[in-house]
């Protein structure tokens, strides 16, 4: 990354770039992130953990999506979509999700970096897990609910609980997690059945099914733009890249509003 003034990115400058931004100390911070747009970092995404830390302080908490889409039933991908015949072998033989050790997946270096942090801790969801560090990771992390995986028994209400803030680092609304907790508290939304292998208690796998909501985030950047409009989103640069910060309570719900009057019964 560089600076203005030329330089490379530090995990000095990145700090005060997020302090400026209006990162608070001592607040819950979940991060959505993409380094590339951030240019040349002196210590890559260990120097970005560390300056989101800094900005935090000792009693601040980062947290992050650590997803494993791919732990999900095969008669539903598309992209690409595999043969039918492959379904049950799927099924039969994808590994047990396990916090402590199976990658996520598509969420970038950054997610990975605090997944894999000393001390870090991660919720129990085979799809749509969450990692934190600090003092609140046990709070939010906890009692994630499978057939419940972005709702009210989700680290996403509990970062709503807590009036959070969001971090999108280098990416747009597209990819703000926190919007699918306003689809859960949408009048009857409309449902699915899912599934993945999860890791049971003695050490073995079980393919297990569960029926939740049916999420869509195709209009999250339009959503996204009409929050900005609010002046509800600090926007401000980090690195060479562009930093959106929110409380995530704000957003969330003006997301709930937003649907209502955006998306149809048969949009839904």
């Amino acid at each position: 990354m560089t600076t203005d003034a030329g330089t490379p990115g530090t995990r000095r400058s990145l700090a005060a770039q997020l302090r400026l931004l209006g990162v608070r100390p001592g607040a819950t911070l979940l991060v959505h992130a993409a380094l590339r747009p951030l240019g040349f970092v002196c210590g890559g995404p260990q120097a970005v953990v560390l300056a989101l830390r800094d900005a935090l302080g000792p009693d601040g908490t980062l947290v992050v999506p650590t997803h494993t889409p791919d732990n999900s039933d095969p008669a539903q991908w598309r992209n690409p979509p595999v043969p039918a015949d492959w379904w049950p072998l799927i099924r039969a033989e994808m590994p047990g999700f396990d916090p402590a050790v199976t990658p996520s997946r598509y969420m970038g270096v950054l997610a990975e970096t605090v997944r894999g942090w000393p001390g870090a801790l991660r919720s129990s969801h085979p799809q749509v897990s969450f990692a934190a560090l600090g003092p609140a990771a046990e709070q939010v992390m906890a009692g994630h609910d499978r057939a419940d995986m972005l709702g009210e028994g989700s680290p996403l209400a509990r970062l709503h609980d807590l009036d959070a803030d969001v971090l999108l680092l280098g990416v747009d609304h597209g990819v703000n997690t926190s919007m699918h907790l306003a689809e859960y508290r949408r009048p009857s939304p409309p449902r699915e059945r899912l599934g993945g292998a999860v890791r049971t208690a003695d050490g073995g796998r079980e393919w297990v099914w569960w029926q939740d909501v049916r999420l869509d985030e195709t209009d999250f950047g339009a959503l996204g733009r009409d929050l900005e409009a609010t002046g509800a989103v600090r926007i401000g640069p980090v690195g060479t890249g562009t930093g959106r910060l929110m409380r995530q309570r704000a957003a969330v719900d003006f997301a709930v509003h937003w649907l209502a009057r955006n998306r149809t019964m048969e949009d839904a």
